[in-house]
């Protein structure tokens, strides 16, 4: 036979969860279509996969790249860690449905959750929308290099039937119900693969008010679900409010909706630093759950919770100082320049912060912030932190601080852990990495721009936990399955995550043993020049969406086959 693609001799992790094997992988249009030892198979086009792995294509569920998608032709950084599916849509944050006079109302909601800068937003949408079934045809109309699916976001669809009221979080009314439930019907017939919601404290307008889904009514959360029941399609993606209110209470209230609508949820779920394991609780109610037939999925970050702080980026320990704010909006070189003297060091140093958003406030926590070094480390050691390092030097932590961060011209980087590092360590979540129950996710691509970088978490999987963590691993098998088959599941993405014949054509071809994750670092290539995080590997030798090269040796190719999957 002759395909259009022959992947010849490599090591084959097919994403089922199985030992690997080595083997050929031909494909046709996007499909594969055959997979074995093809002796006399002919090709188009043939990678010789001899010492690589060969694995389905990665697909993260937790992005929030519903900006980037309409503006963008590339979603990285996911795209350059082998993601070639990406869900949209979830927190309940979003930009449709959405009436003309609500764009800047979405916009401030957006830049308040998720980091974006309002001027990127309001120069990189076109708006050519209004409806869900709108905005879904607008991301069809575009050309990017990898997949998108999309959930409802809850937020933008309680503004839309309510207006201000809704905004004020005010109760839905029977009519608004009503309406709530026939839009997400049409959502879901218009391709929607769920309904996303978010119950936390933290997450904020620009202006700092609560979210219009925050603290929403069981009654209308039923709703959405109901639809989903009716339609006998699509999952519920929730961010709980913990540590504000208990696992305990958190889980009753999602399970309250589950139980009564019997449709998949995923939650986002993270460990302390420090403390009694509180998350067992939820672990419990879980499994609880999945034994009476539900199907309940956690959702964890495979590395700590954290933000990247520096003087390009969006916080640092001094960011809520007097003295900085008067600095901040400088260009770098103009800010780094008045940062050297002295006069600005001692006031800086002097200087104690002033009320900020929940993330900035943590900036001083020094024990559980660590210098961002080579070679790359996310499992620090604790006498590594600036508080050891600050000791150590027989300084204060502000003086150290101050100096290390003008360091590579101003451009050095701290990690700031703010969970999933309990006890400094990161077994907690190899602990639950390897339960049955919870899926890997979090990555947030395209949100927070300017503090968080965890796209990049296939390639950490690929190199960290499976080949040089100094403590428990993870074999091959189950890191291919974490990153494809386990997540196309949850997410009732059915034709993907495994190399199988008939499956979808996603497709990494890897070198597993020279892989690298290089440092995060700032581009300025979004809408209006804004900035953003982006991170870098090396190792992917090919990265196949549809059946086409969409990144080779680690570049991006022409290629641009993405396209929308509408629902399941």
């Amino acid at each position: 036979m002759t395909f259009d693609l022959l992947i010849k001799g490599g090591l084959i992790i097919d994403g089922s969860g199985g030992a690997p094997f080595v083997g050929d992988v031909a494909l046709v249009g996007d499909r594969i279509a055959a997979i074995g030892t093809l002796l006399d198979a002919t090709a188009t086009a043939v990678i010789d996969a001899h010492g690589y792995a060969v694995t389905p294509g990665f697909i993260d569920i937790h992005t929030h790249y519903d900006g980037q998608a309409i503006w963008s032709e590339r979603l990285s950084p996911s795209s350059s860690h082998g993601v070639t599916t990406a869900v949209l849509g979830n927190c309940g944050v979003g930009f449709a449905p959405c009436r003309q006079e609500d764009h800047d109302r979405l916009i401030r909601l957006m830049e308040g959750v998720e980091d974006i800068p309002g001027v990127v937003m309001a120069e990189g949408l076109s708006w050519h929308w209004e409806s869900f079934p709108d905005y879904i045809a607008a991301l069809d109309a575009g050309r990017r290099d990898i997949d998108v699916a999309v959930l409802l976001p809850h937020s933008p669809l309680r503004v839309y039937v309510m207006g201000d009221r809704g905004a004020r979080r005010e109760p839905a009314t029977p009519d608004d119900l009503d309406r709530m439930y026939a839009l997400t019907c049409e959502a879901l017939d218009a391709g929607a693969i769920g309904v996303a919601t978010s119950r936390m404290l933290i997450h904020r307008t620009r202006a700092g008010e609560n979210i219009p889904s925050f603290e929403a009514a069981t009654e209308e959360l039923q709703v959405l679900a109901s639809a989903m029941k009716d339609k006998d399609r699509g999952i519920l993606q929730m961010v709980l409010d913990v540590p504000h209110r208990s696992w305990d209470d958190e889980m009753k209230h999602l399970l309250t909706i589950v139980r009564a609508s019997g449709r998949p949820a995923t939650f986002t779920m993270g460990t302390s630093n420090r403390g009694p394991r509180i998350w067992d609780a939820a672990i419990a109610a879980v499994e609880q759950a999945n034994a009476e037939g539900l199907e309940v999925y956690p959702q964890i970050l495979p590395r700590p919770i954290g933000l990247i702080m520096g003087h390009e980026l969006s916080t640092n320990p001094f960011g809520l100082c007097p003295t900085y704010r008067e600095l901040e909006n400088l260009p770098i070189e103009e800010k780094i320049a008045q940062l050297g003297r002295p006069d600005v060091r001692a006031a800086l140093i002097a200087e104690q912060p002033e009320d900020g958003n929940a993330f900035a406030a943590s900036a001083r926590n020094w024990d559980w912030i660590f210098p961002i070094g080579t070679p790359l480390n996310y499992e620090p050691s604790m006498d590594s932190s600036v508080g050891a390092c600050a000791r150590a030097a027989g300084v204060t932590p502000e003086e150290y601080v101050y100096d290390y961060l003008l360091e590579q011209d101003g451009r050095a980087k701290l990690y700031n852990t703010l969970g999933n590092f309990h006890d400094g360590r990161l077994d907690a979540i190899h602990e639950l990495m390897n339960h049955k129950d919870v899926v890997i996710g979090l990555g947030d691509g395209g949100a927070h721009y300017a503090a968080i970088c965890d796209a990049s978490y296939p390639t950490f999987m690929l190199t960290y936990w499976m080949r040089d963590r100094d403590g428990p691993r993870l074999s091959p098998e189950k890191v291919i399955h974490m990153l494809s088959a386990e997540p196309a599941k949850v997410a009732g993405l059915a034709d993907r995550g495994r190399i199988a014949v008939g499956y979808k054509a996603d497709i990494n071809v890897i070198d597993l043993a020279n892989m690298r994750l290089h440092a995060p670092y700032v581009r300025h290539d979004l809408p209006a020049g804004g900035r953003r995080l982006d991170q870098d590997a090396t190792g992917y030798i090919a990265t196949i969406c549809s059946g086409r090269i969409i990144r080779s040796h680690d570049k991006a190719t022409d290629e641009l086959p993405g396209r929308v999957v509408r629902g399941r």
